[in-house]
């Protein structure tokens, strides 16, 4: 499965991908706050691709570059879901717990990208490319979202993708770093997500509209402002 965004492609892993991997990866910065550590060189990233990135749902994130043949990587998303019939262990699998989705109806969302990338907003677009193909391909009712204490950039994703706070829990085992944390959940529900994409789309709707001259400043001013309000309302940004 290849997934694209307007900026993005969403494609499997394949070995060719370690050196690329390992330069993000080893980086102190990236996988700590998530649970996992830094890859300690290229030969651990292919292991890494072979034994964890293999499993089903797991991307590159990979920057449409049209200078370049190849495509640029930059990161990793991916749905997954607990298979633990036991919800006192938790599990982590190289970079979240995957202790939340817990039916076969629901999925855990983790991400992560490489530092010369924050602040474009590209994990938040893969992201509602996730959502979109979880929730109308896939056809899942809830996806989670995890993140522990401290770790910012995965809290402010979720927020701006429209995530409800669920609750904190303490004493998580990161096993693959020793040592216990706090861990905070988010959900986005089916109906949730609906919202929020029509959300968008009205706002997408009125920036194209202001774009070609079709309504005044002014008018889009008053629109923007009552989409805002409304959308303040329902929680999302």
């Amino acid at each position: 499965m290849i997934l694209e965004t307007e900026r993005l492609i969403l494609r499997p892993w394949c070995d060719d991908d370690a050196p690329d991997l390992y330069i993000y990866a080893s980086d102190p910065d990236i996988g700590p706050p998530a649970g996992w550590p830094p890859h300690t060189s290229v030969e651990n990233s292919r292991e890494i691709i072979r034994t964890v990135l293999s499993a089903p749902e797991t991307y590159a994130v990979c920057l449409k570059d049209s200078r370049r043949d190849k495509l640029t990587f930059l990161g990793r998303i991916c749905l997954f879901q607990n298979r633990s019939k036991s919800r006192q262990k938790r599990v982590c699998i190289g970079f979240h717990r995957n202790d939340l989705a817990q039916t076969d109806d629901e999925y855990e969302l983790g991400y992560w990208i490489g530092k010369p990338f924050w602040g474009r907003g590209l994990i938040p677009e893969a992201s509602r490319e996730m959502l979109r193909y979880a929730f109308e391909d896939l056809g899942m009712n809830r996806i989670w979202g995890g993140y522990y204490d401290g770790n910012e950039k995965s809290r402010r994703v979720q927020e701006k993708l429209g995530f409800v706070y669920q609750r904190k829990t303490e004493g998580i085992e990161v096993s693959l770093l020793g040592e216990v944390r706090t861990g905070h959940s988010n959900l986005m529900t089916r109906e949730r997500w609906q919202k929020v994409e029509l959300f968008r789309k009205q706002k997408k709707l009125l920036d194209t509209f202001l774009q070609n001259g079709a309504i005044a400043q002014a008018q889009y001013d008053k629109s923007f402002g009552d989409l805002r309000d409304l959308m303040e309302m329902h929680g999302v940004e």
